[in-house]
């Protein structure tokens, strides 16, 4: 390895991306085009960083695996930059065993790093958890130590693990320190502000409250009928009990927690789950199916009772009720959630995160462009979505799998 090659390597691994370039920027051999890739990635040109680290993963021999592995590790990491989710994590583990098996431990252990991100933008928080297991323990690079700290961090956020979390950022912030890396204390700084932002909203008894994420953890582990908007499901004490996949059912359930512990109106429950404000016999029919169905989901933890005007809850054992609402509320908050972190992101990745049709994501983004809370760039397949961020509070909540669904 020449000189110039050595001192890039060094000037990106403190994300000095400009002293880099100055000393490879003309070259065109492949260990000078893959330093300029990860170098206009640090600089935010995630499209070129790609063309450059795919040109030199091709430049380099069948011999040089490990240069070729780095490569793809390299790519692997712009397309999550990219938000470009859609492509098989098979080749990303591949490279890292080739690494592992090669002894390039820190690059094999980036590669890990970048699959346990990639699960966590997916929603899928149990493979990211298992990815950071087999992690525990090892004498990671500063660097490296920071990134899996971060990922820990927001493991513990989505599990409603504040003081889990806090610790995961203090190692962060000490290891982003030691790395002298400027991007990774800032993303750091960020992690930790979204524990002091509004998380969502307490709505108890006619009476709105904003919480902090500390304080939804201390309600989900009060001894209360807590129907939680987030998950769409309600829980009482221990037991947790989801209606996802039953909308109307949560729907009608919300509507009684909001009014009590005074009745709701039938006329009320009927426009608000039903969306009419003109019902007929069919629609109080209905109603009466739906609040039998919902009476027997609900008998171990409450009661619904007929009333002169509609019906009310009657949690057991003396609970109180509260519904925890999320932060911004409507059709699309998951979405806006995702667009929240300021990244670019395809409809097809928003789609992937969040398991629904991209025909689906592209009418809603369709429809809050027109309202401009969202913005496009580029067209066809390299268009990209953007959102300004969500001040003043933080949308974890309303991420893909936020909390455990137990």
């Amino acid at each position: 390895m020449d000189s110039l090659i050595a001192a890039a390597g060094r000037a990106l691994a403190v994300g000095d991306a400009l002293a880099a370039l100055k000393r490879v920027a003309l070259r065109e051999d492949p260990p000078a085009l893959a330093l300029r890739g990860i170098a206009m990635a640090q600089l935010g040109d995630y499209p070129r960083a790609r063309e450059l680290l795919r040109r030199a993963a091709r430049a380099f021999g069948a011999r040089e695996a490990i240069a070729r592995a780095r490569c793809v590790v390299a790519e692997a990491e712009t397309a999550l930059a990219m938000r470009d989710l859609g492509g098989s994590p098979r080749a990303l583990a591949d490279a890292a065993a080739v690494l592992a098996a090669r002894g390039d431990r820190a690059n094999a252990w980036q590669a890990q790093l970048i699959a346990a991100r990639r699960a966590l933008l997916l929603g899928r928080v149990d493979e990211a958890a298992a990815v950071l297991a087999t992690l525990a323990g090892t004498e990671l690079p500063p660097a490296l130590a920071a990134v899996a700290a971060l990922a820990e961090a927001e493991l513990a956020l989505r599990a409603l693990r504040t003081a889990s979390a806090r610790a995961a950022l203090d190692r962060a912030e000490t290891a982003a320190r030691r790395a002298g890396v400027a991007s990774l204390l800032a993303e750091a700084a960020d992690a930790r502000a979204a524990l002091d932002r509004i998380a969502a909203r307490l709505i108890r008894a006619g009476h709105e409250q904003p919480l902090r994420l500390d304080q939804v953890e201390a309600l989900l582990a009060a001894d209360m009928l807590v129907v939680d908007a987030c998950r769409r499901g309600w829980q009482a004490g221990d037991g947790w009990r989801s209606l996802a996949r039953r909308p109307v059912l949560f729907a009608l359930l919300r509507a009684l927690a909001e009014a009590w512990p005074e009745p709701a109106e039938r006329g009320e429950l009927i426009a608000r789950v039903f969306r009419t404000r003109d019902p007929d016999d069919s629609h109080r029919s209905r109603l009466r199916v739906e609040i039998g169905r919902l009476r027997a989901l609900l008998a171990p933890s409450a009661r619904i009772e007929a009333t002169a005007g509609g019906f009310v809850l009657r949690p057991r054992s003396g609970r109180r009720v509260a519904v925890l609402a999320p932060p911004i509320d409507g059709d699309s908050a998951s979405l806006l959630a995702l667009l929240a972190d300021g990244a670019a992101w395809s409809s097809s990745a928003l789609a992937q995160a969040l398991g629904a049709s991209q025909r689906s994501v592209q009418r809603a983004l369709a429809e809050l462009e027109t309202e401009g809370r969202v913005r496009s760039v580029g067209r066809a397949r390299a268009q990209r979505w953007l959102a300004p961020p969500l001040l003043g509070f933080t949308t974890i909540l309303l991420l893909p799998a936020a909390l455990p669904a137990e």
